[in-house]
């Protein structure tokens, strides 16, 4: 079903659509819209904002932290809607993707384009003007960085993932921003843990979809470098995410008690890496890196709001 609204031969002449078939199809273009927006994903930035503006001092309203939360969230499904358009070529050859609404022909690439450029220019000015200059910046670096960067770079060099992790890190310092209106050293650390978490989680998926990848034309590390070194690099990410997420204890926003479950979730991570040499086999291994991975962040994340002072 498409949304572009061509007539098709007898269609002049056809009788009008009933009200119950009408009301269906606004649903599956809401329910098309949505999925383009990837709500799992932005419900995902969503809480790292909130834990941004949670562990950040200073005074607050209710005002500015709705405005906030809604700008980003704007933010991040314009975002995802315009990378949607962008590979929509390209997302028929994965098996995650292709039933994505636009490689499935459910959605018009038109309306889709639109969609994703009238969230984007709504999303910016709800940032800069409704909550502070220094919010309104990232957002839209954020914004520009992930289609006008990352996206394109994805399908002609690996160092998309590292291009891509700087957007997917910049929702918690938005939520400190958006608290003290500037960027502190407590809010660069939440940046650099959500960054350096992205690189072990993301190259594992890599090595258990590569061939997916590979079908779709993207240059990923685990399709252009050897297992070993693949396997070298989510060590050493992980190993450098561990150092950094100790760092909010001494700059004051947690306590030890934080200090203490960061060591205990780092080396749990640490050890899902280091499993690799044992395991049955390669996708084997990065399913379960991929799997704690999730598990860390979700548990580090509640432990740092827990602890917060």
């Amino acid at each position: 079903m498409s949304y572009e609204g061509d007539l098709q031969p007898g269609a002049a002449f056809a009788a009008p659509a009933s009200a119950p078939n009408r009301a269906s199809s606004l649903g599956a273009l809401a329910r098309d819209l949505v999925a383009l927006a990837k709500p799992r994903i932005t419900a995902l930035v969503l809480i790292t904002t909130a834990g941004g503006i949670h562990l950040a001092h200073g005074v607050l309203t209710a005002r500015r932290s709705v405005l906030a939360l809604l700008g980003t969230t704007l933010a991040v499904a314009a975002a995802n809607a315009l990378n949607c358009w962008w590979e929509r070529d390209l997302d028929r050859f994965m098996e995650r993707t292709r039933g994505r609404p636009l490689p499935a022909g459910r959605l018009s690439p038109s309306v889709a384009l639109a969609f994703g450029l009238a969230l984007a220019l709504v999303s910016v000015p709800v940032l800069w003007l409704g909550v502070n200059t220094a919010t309104g910046a990232l957002g839209l670096l954020a914004l520009v960085s992930y289609v006008g960067l990352y996206t394109p770079l994805k399908t002609r060099s690996p160092l998309a993932l590292w291009v891509g992790a700087v957007p997917g890190a910049l929702p918690p310092l938005m939520g400190w921003t958006t608290v003290t209106g500037r960027a502190e050293a407590p809010g660069l650390v939440l940046f650099a843990v959500l960054f350096l978490w992205q690189l072990p989680h993301f190259l594992a998926i890599g090595v258990f979809r590569r061939e997916e990848y590979a079908r779709a034309g993207f240059k990923i590390l685990p399709l252009v470098r050897s297992e070993p070194v693949v396997r070298a690099h989510i060590v050493g990410w992980t190993l450098a995410l561990v150092a950094v997420s100790v760092l909010l204890t001494p700059l004051g926003v947690v306590g030890r008690g934080c200090l203490v479950a960061s060591l205990a979730l780092g080396a749990w991570f640490l050890a899902a890496t280091l499993s690799g040499d044992r395991a049955t086999t390669t996708d084997r291994w990065a399913r379960g890196v991929f799997k704690v991975s999730l598990g860390y962040l979700t548990a580090l994340f509640a432990v740092i709001a827990l602890d917060a002072r």
